[in-house]
């Protein structure tokens, strides 16, 4: 079933054109922009250009989205098959299917997101043109990754994204921008390289690079010796990207030097990079090698879920001087272990867990980042002692409506029942508890126990940073000073009145504080009579709305009705793991 009727040849030229239009896009930005389309601000220009490029891609993938033949979600459609190095017999081969749309459509739409919201709210730091120029190439990278059916494709898409991010944080970041952007660049190299080699293996051995073949082939034509070298060398690139625990290093890192659209790209694009690979690649290719290492995948998966639940813990307590932008790169590691988790237990249940926390996380940590960076432009800091401070945040009566989408992101993020955040987190879970024939049943049982602890940790940092940047931390009332809140001895004598000027009533109003959006009023001083003005900060404003909405409605949605994500993967799944049978 297509909800509109569109041509194969059109299909065709709908992915060729979401895969090459940024790439397009990037070039063109770099270009000088015709005179009638410079305006009064060439920056504003070339940001209005970022917006239009990812908006076409947008709608290019929605239109594919609609044409998908929803019947039919396990077969490859909008195919592209054409020789390229037939020496290597290497093809621009490219298709769709029920794995891959969602994703598509995801990276699509943040990217336009992230656009809008950079038009309103450009980053700090060197000229805008090659800002757009490397959010589009790796927008186009990250498209190209989901949507190739190469293996040598796949790899040269998979790195290149790394540059356009390298830059992205090494030049509009934040503090120690550099130490985080050298250190993303060398984990993730380091891992591509061994990912090069495990590629490079699979296909010499097996006589394709092509994905689809070698699906269909489950593995058959591959020794298990060479199936579990395999899995060893591309799993471990793929974990770097992921990122699992110990390789995750680079993440919090990253995540705290980016700026706002950097990390929003980072959590809701680039990880899921990583996992796509574990499921389109290596449980198909290898899946005796993957039988081999699912137990130890598992294991890493579950210690990411606890040990990333524990560092946001720390994170989040009074006086840690904790940062909310690494805070929810931690929570990152333990949401991926969730998927790695699924993944792990080789089952359609865990797998499509593991799809559905994909895109949940993309959903639910692009939004959370988003407001994370606006409370960071409010107050100049993400410092939770500082945002919680009594000349803190408290957002619910300073900013109700900023507050309020930060709550509700938080309880997504915790898998509240009802919202996108659950369904993965479940069916990882529950695949875990009967894991795919020949895999250890005791033991993943165990590794479903611990998962599911993971998620009690996580509703404790989450509902501790709602407490503590939504509410403020507890304080005297506004009109006390602490000398007027300490009670007097009951003895002590009364000092007599001294004559002068009548005093100011203890009811006197406060002078307003500044109206100015954004910005605080300095406190009174200790011991003064009047009030401490509140800080006056400005709630969320409409581009700010119209890019988080979207995210806000599709997290929803998907927690409601999540027959419309889980119809798509289920039979690409099952078609997977069966040797490419329906």
């Amino acid at each position: 079933m297509t909800v509109i009727d569109i041509s194969p040849s059109v299909m065709q030229f709908l992915l060729a054109f979401i895969v090459v239009g940024p790439l397009l896009g990037a070039v063109a930005a770099l270009l000088p922009a015709p005179p009638c389309l410079k305006g009064r601000n060439p920056d504003q220009a070339v940001l209005r250009h970022g917006v239009t490029v990812t908006g076409a891609v947008l709608i290019a993938a929605i239109v594919l989205a609609v044409g998908f033949d929803h019947d039919h979600p396990a077969t490859m459609q909008a195919t592209t098959d054409i020789s390229w190095i037939p020496a290597l017999d290497v093809r621009i081969h490219l298709g769709i299917d029920g794995i891959s749309l969602p994703l598509l459509v995801l990276t699509a739409l943040l990217t336009f997101l992230c656009a809008l919201y950079s038009y309103f709210k450009p980053p700090a730091g060197p000229s805008p043109k090659a800002f757009v120029a490397l959010v589009l190439v790796l927008e186009s990278g990250t498209l190209a990754t989901f949507a190739v059916l190469d293996l040598l494709l796949f790899f040269l898409a998979f790195e290149m994204v790394l540059i356009p991010m390298y830059f992205l944080i090494n030049r509009w970041g934040g503090d120690q921008r550099q130490a985080a952007a050298w250190k993303f660049i060398l984990y993730t190299l380091l891992g591509s390289v061994v990912m090069l080699l495990g590629l490079l293996l699979v296909g010499l051995k097996s006589g394709t690079f092509d994905m689809v073949a070698l699906a269909t082939d489950n593995g058959r034509g591959l020794t298990t010796s060479v199936q579990v070298i395999a899995v060893l060398a591309i799993g471990l690139g793929l974990a770097v990207k992921t990122p699992m625990w110990p390789l995750h290093s680079w993440l919090p890192d990253a995540h705290t030097a980016a700026p706002t659209v950097g990390s929003v790209l980072l959590a809701g694009v680039l990880l899921k990079m990583g996992t796509y690979g574990f499921v389109r690649i290596l449980l198909p290719v290898a899946p005796d090698g993957m039988r081999t290492f699912a137990p130890y995948l598992a294991a890493f998966a579950v210690v990411g879920i606890v040990y990333g639940s524990l560092a946001c813990l720390a994170l989040a307590r009074t006086g840690a001087k904790g940062d909310l932008k690494r805070l929810i790169a931690y929570s990152s590691v333990g949401h991926m272990g969730f998927v790695l988790l699924g993944i792990a237990t080789m089952t359609p249940t865990g797998v499509n867990g593991a799809l559905f926390a994909n895109i949940a996380h993309g959903l639910i940590t692009g939004l959370l980042f988003f407001l994370v960076g606006a409370v960071k432009d409010r107050y100049g800091t993400a410092d939770l002692d500082t945002l919680a401070g009594a000349t803190g945040a408290a957002l619910y009566g300073r900013a109700p409506r900023l507050g309020a989408l930060l709550a509700f992101a938080a309880v997504a993020s915790l898998g509240l029942p009802g919202l996108a955040g659950f369904w993965g987190e479940m069916l990882t879970l529950f695949g875990a508890y009967s894991p795919a024939e020949g895999l250890s049943r005791p033991a993943f049982r165990t590794f479903m126990a611990v998962g599911a602890f993971g998620t009690l940790l996580t509703a404790a940092y989450m509902l501790i940073v709602v407490r503590r940047v939504c509410m403020g931390e507890h304080a005297l009332p506004a009109r006390m000073t602490p000398d007027a809140a300490a009670p007097s001895a009951p003895d002590a004598p009364q000092a007599p009145a001294t004559p002068g000027p009548p005093q100011t009533p203890a009811t006197t109003p406060a002078p307003a504080a500044s109206s100015t959006p954004g910005t605080l009023q300095a406190p009174t001083t200790p011991g003064a009579s009047q009030a401490t003005p509140a800080p006056q900060l400005a709630d969320v404003q409409p581009y700010e709305a119209a890019a988080w909405t979207p995210l806000v409605a599709l997290t929803v949605l998907a927690g409601l009705w999540p027959a419309v994500l889980l119809g798509l993967t289920d039979p690409a799944v099952q078609k997977l793991l069966s040797g490419g049978k329906s």
